[in-house]
């Protein structure tokens, strides 16, 4: 089919976007984005005219039949539709069939064509990175919410990003916060060859979907004969499929980019979990790693029971922060040392940033005088960084420590790594298999991070790996 029907498809679909676009842009000319003016014929003409031609660009991509199950609410009785699980950039096919308002990333607005047809619809935009237009986007999300049925209804993926349909990852609260009623909207694929998963099956190792693996996943779909697409607008539990604690931001921990690619059995998506349930949010993380930093250097690596731990983090004692302490009771005594977990806690908090991370390790491991460690405490402190029990790093030592002074500084640690970016890849992965799964320079396909993320919760056991 991709030298006959798919080629066909493509033609027709793109034209059909084509058509589409002058029609959203004379409908969005003189209109306010902040308030919601009434609907004249001619406007409910063209909203007509770009539903049929949206429906007729499904069409011509194979998919024939959309089924819908159920009733969906009126905007006065449910303001805000919830919509899982997340998978594909076929998802958006409810949005074209009721031009509800949607959530989506800033930059979207940007793209040529497709930027004009996204504004039609007035979606509330947020950048990731951006704290403060999260706070503005919730505020907003709450504002149509609480409009009375004013705003055309909101249709939000409390997911976050995009899954492979396995189970549902930890909702954003987003959807939540308007404190409105909300109709769950469930997403199916029928078919035997279902369309590709983006972030699962397609995406490189940074994370973003290139041109050439987006055509493999459009022209796979075109090419089928017909895919099926079904909406169930009833409560969740019709998805039949499992829940799990893990959330977009142990996606980006999975996913991130550093020096260091984190091994199958690591125990930090673990314990960023912990994290989040005792309230340590990323936003307040970098005042928290300074105070947390000064006051283990303090210590000096003096072990502290579960009590000291309790008071170190000005939390009191829970069944969660027995579980996190457990994590760092590596030889089960009762005590841990608080610097591996100022260490663990600055990976999750700055997943990509693993030299901050380790200079940061070097300022509290390392000697008043000039900071320098040992070869004990470098292994203490990569293998805090990665997670594991065990790490062998004596060749990685002897490598960067050419002097045999049996001492590193963060100067000596910082240069051999601007020389041998992957020195990991040399010294750590090659001395430690099985930790990384293939070896990383194998034929395989490239993973994220070093490892494709299972968020199956049949391997969630809380508390039972130790992060040392």
């Amino acid at each position: 089919m991709t030298l006959t029907l798919f080629p066909i498809r493509l033609f027709v679909a793109a034209f059909m976007m084509l058509l589409a676009w002058p029609f959203a842009f004379i409908a969005t000319m003189g209109r306010s984005e902040a308030a919601v003016e009434p609907q004249c014929l001619w406007r409910r003409v063209v909203d007509i005219i770009l539903r049929t031609i949206m429906r007729v660009m499904w069409f011509a991509g194979g998919f024939h039949w959309i089924s819908v199950k159920g009733r969906q609410a009126l905007p006065t009785e449910a303001p805000i539709l919830t919509l899982g699980p997340h998978s594909s950039y076929f998802d958006a096919i409810p949005v074209t069939m009721t031009m509800a308002t949607i959530v989506m990333k800033a930059e979207s607005k940007d793209i040529p064509l497709w930027g004009t047809l996204i504004k039609y619809i007035r979606p509330v935009f947020v950048s990731r990175s951006d704290q403060d237009s999260r706070r503005k986007t919730v505020e907003e999300i709450k504002r149509r919410a609480q409009s009375g049925g004013e705003w055309p209804q909101i249709m939000i993926f409390p997911e976050g990003t995009c899954t492979n349909r396995s189970c549902l990852i930890t909702f954003k609260p987003g959807a939540f916060i308007p404190a409105v009623p909300i109709q769950p909207v469930v997403i199916r694929y029928p078919n035997k060859l279902e369309p590709s998963s983006l972030r699962s099956q397609c995406a490189p190792p940074h994370g973003q979907v290139s041109p050439l693996r987006l055509c493999g996943m459009v022209k796979k779909t075109g090419g089928s004969l017909y895919v099926m697409f079904v909406l169930c607008v009833c409560p969740l539990r019709a998805l039949d499929v499992p829940v799990t604690d893990y959330s977009f931001e142990d996606c980006q921990l999975a996913m991130a980019e550093g020096q260091l690619k984190l091994p199958v059995d690591t125990c930090l998506l673990e314990f960023a979990r912990l994290v989040r349930r005792l309230g340590q949010k990323r936003e307040n993380s970098e005042k928290l790693l300074k105070e947390y930093s000064k006051r283990a250097r303090k210590l000096q690596g003096q072990r502290q029971s579960l009590e000291d731990f309790a008071q170190f983090l000005d939390l009191p004692l829970s069944d969660v922060l027995r579980d996190m302490f457990a994590l760092f009771d590596e030889q089960e005594d009762g005590t841990v040392d608080i610097r591996e977990f100022v260490v663990a806690f600055s990976v999750v908090c700055r997943p990509a940033k693993t030299l901050e991370t380790i200079k940061l390790a070097f300022t509290m491991f390392g000697d008043e005088d000039d900071w320098a460690i040992t070869e004990g405490e470098l292994a203490c402190i990569l293998r805090t960084a990665l997670g594991v029990a065990e790490l062998r790093v004596s060749r990685l030592f002897s490598a960067i420590d050419v002097d045999d002074s049996g001492k590193l500084t963060f100067e000596m640690f910082q240069s051999f790594v601007e020389q041998q970016p992957d020195f990991a890849e040399e010294f750590l992965y090659a001395d430690n298999a099985g930790f990384w799964g293939s070896p990383p320079s194998s034929s395989s396909s490239p993973v994220s991070n070093g490892f494709c993320a299972d968020f199956t919760p049949n391997d969630h056991h809380t508390g039972q790996k130790k992060l040392n």
